[in-house]
């Protein structure tokens, strides 16, 4: 049996979680910040909608690659020094896309930015590592808030930019990181738990060529042609790197991705929910705002300007945010396979809402509330299934896999819907109405696919799945299984 870890004190803890709190938020805030702006970044930089959808594709695509390395890094040195850096990180990328001079140094600023991703897997393994109770309750809140703070970067990106201007988008997080990177330092503990080992640097090379040639392909293949050959090479370009992707994860002594992990039934179902969530969720929050901002020329859209379109997500986000304070009651009486399920069929019917019923602001609204709630009850409610189902030592690589294969999710799904509103265009220039109908119902069979897999999670509330013994033993210390007796 492992020996039980040195835990912080109660002001320690309440400490620790409001760093780690403000450290996710502007992580989260800085991946959708910038989501409302995109047409006009796309007129300042005279460039495509392709194009600049990957100033949040290209940041998304950063996050998917960096943050189980970080994870994995933070697990083997300590989570603490790893935080500190990873916030210094995002603290550089703002500045440089504060000052980018094209949309080309935008983007690789974004992708700078995208490093920041390792904050999530840190912030799960501190928690795990000092908290002495309420551990799925505080899991539950900072999970949470990567819905909450996506939601809320997009309501408060208006008023920057009507007041400061949209370069203010990356100097006020720059500066919020930065502080946070201190708050860091001085006042959040070093970790106890290590687990030695090397970093997946191998397995992430094929995972980027992958990723890459695949969103490529899928953001230009309306302006290149779908048969072009440019198109068809980075398809199969794409999948061959995938295949030596998975080859590499399952011989390398250090995976990025575990795939003997990945059998785990609390691992597998929660990382396909993951990916499904982030595929539906971020492709909404990318572009419910251009919808409300276009013309109502079009046939549709609300002549909207960048401020009142942000408006369209409070009810989201405040949502998603208060129930993530209740997910945890709501798990201990129903179990989380019913909440996430119960979730994920929520904001399914919330994306079939936006695609057929949308000439109303308020029919809008009552579909983003819907999706505010069921998207805060799966992100509040994976980070313990999640945890629970593996070892201590693990917690930082599972953790960090499950982010990773959401925002892995998120690309994609950015990428698709792209493709779906520039393949139709009106001669506006603005996506027809239909586009967004069509791609809002991939959104919603996304929704429906994750309940799928929720369908098959464990219960813990008592049904003990099949895991390791040492996962068992913490199971029962987090309150999620009963204590099982020690081996003789």
């Amino acid at each position: 049996m492992q020996p039980t870890p040195r835990r912080a004190s109660l002001h320690q803890q309440r400490v620790t979680f409001v760093v780690l709190a403000v450290s996710v938020s502007s992580f989260a805030l800085l991946q959708s910040l910038i989501v409302p702006v995109l047409q006009t970044i796309q007129v300042e930089y005279d460039t495509d909608q392709a194009t600049v959808t990957w100033v949040l594709t290209g940041y998304l695509l950063s996050a998917s690659i960096a943050t189980p390395i970080l994870g994995r890094i933070g697990d083997a040195v300590g989570k603490k020094k790893v935080l500190v850096a990873t916030l210094l990180i995002l603290a550089v990328g703002s500045l440089a896309a504060a000052l980018a001079p094209s949309i080309g140094w935008l983007i690789a600023a974004r992708v700078v930015q995208g490093l920041g991703g390792g904050v999530l897997p840190l912030s799960f393994g501190i928690i795990r590592d000092e908290f002495t109770d309420r551990v799925t309750g505080a899991l539950s809140v900072i999970a949470s808030l990567t819905a909450v703070g996506f939601g809320f970067g997009i309501v408060i990106a208006g008023p920057i930019v009507d007041g400061l201007g949209y370069h203010w988008l990356f100097w006020l997080p720059m500066i919020v990181t930065a502080v946070a990177a201190l708050a860091a330092l001085l006042l959040v503990p070093e970790s106890p738990e290590r687990t030695p080992g090397g970093v997946p640097v191998l397995p992430a090379l094929p995972l980027a060529i992958t990723l890459v040639a695949l969103l490529l392909a899928v953001s230009q293949g309306n302006k290149w042609g779908w048969g072009s050959p440019a198109v068809v090479s980075l398809l199969a370009t794409s999948a061959v790197a995938g295949v030596v992707w998975v080859r590499t994860e399952m011989r390398v002594a250090v995976p990025m991705i575990d795939m003997q992990m990945m059998r785990l039934r609390g691992v597998w179902t929660t990382n396909v929910i993951a990916f499904f969530v982030g595929f539906s969720t971020f492709a909404s929050f990318g572009f419910l705002p251009q919808f409300f901002q276009t013309p109502s020329s079009a046939g549709y859209g609300f002549d909207a300007t960048i401020s009142e379109s942000g408006t369209l997500l409070v009810p989201s986000a405040l949502a998603s945010f208060l129930v993530g304070f209740t997910t945890a009651w709501f798990i201990a009486r129903l179990g989380a396979r019913r909440v996430i399920m119960a979730g994920t069929l929520i904001s399914a019917a919330a994306f079939a809402s936006v695609a057929f019923f949308h000439d109303a602001k308020w029919e809008l609204f009552l579909a983003t509330t819907g999706q505010g709630l069921g998207s805060g009850l799966v992100f509040s409610s994976l980070a313990g299934v999640v945890i629970a189902s593996v070892a201590r030592s693990q917690t930082g690589v599972a953790s960090g896999m499950n982010a990773n294969i959401r925002t892995i999710g998120g690309s994609i799904g950015s990428a698709v819907m792209a493709g779906v509103l520039t393949a139709q265009l009106g001669p506006s220039g603005f996506p027809l109405e239909r586009g967004y109908t069509i791609g809002f119902c991939l959104l919603a069979v996304g929704m429906l696919a994750a309940t799928v897999a929720a369908a098959y999670l464990p219960d813990t509330r008592g049904d003990r799945p099949h895991r390791p013994r040492l996962a068992d033993a913490d199971n029962a210390e987090l309150g999620l299984l009963p204590a099982a007796p020690a081996p003789q």
